[in-house]
């Protein structure tokens, strides 16, 4: 197994984890401990659980950390629909944030595809 530094997908969801994080500083002080750290903690979750994933001995437990990682996508996509629905993100950073977590969905996807395919032989 090649390092998890060296997969594209985690690469993908660091580049997340980083937007995440700046938009998030712009989020009022109230929602710190709930809108604000569950948004990054969605957000660390997707580059963690690929890098657990690819730390298991067999391909069955790290494609349950790639769908975990998936998981997170979606959690991570809903704060950010949520953030934008009360005002507190702008269309257009969800937008932006939008287009990287779609790349990070399909490269997951392909990634898990690939791991399915490999367990089946």
């Amino acid at each position: 197994m090649t390092s998890y530094k060296n997969l594209l997908a985690w690469q993908k969801a660091m580049l997340l984890v980083k937007e995440i994080y700046t938009v998030t500083k712009l989020y009022p002080k109230e929602e710190l401990f709930a809108l604000t750290s569950q948004t990054k903690r969605a957000a660390v979750s997707i580059p963690s659980n690929i890098a657990e994933g690819c730390g298991r001995k067999s391909k069955k437990d790290t494609s349950h950390f790639l769908y975990i990682s998936r998981g997170s996508l979606y959690e991570l996509e809903t704060h950010l629909n949520i953030a934008v629905m009360i005002e507190i993100l702008s269309e257009a950073s969800f937008q932006k944030i939008t287009l990287i977590l779609d790349e990070c969905l399909k490269i997951l996807n392909g990634l898990i595809r690939r791991y399915e395919i490999d367990d089946l032989k």
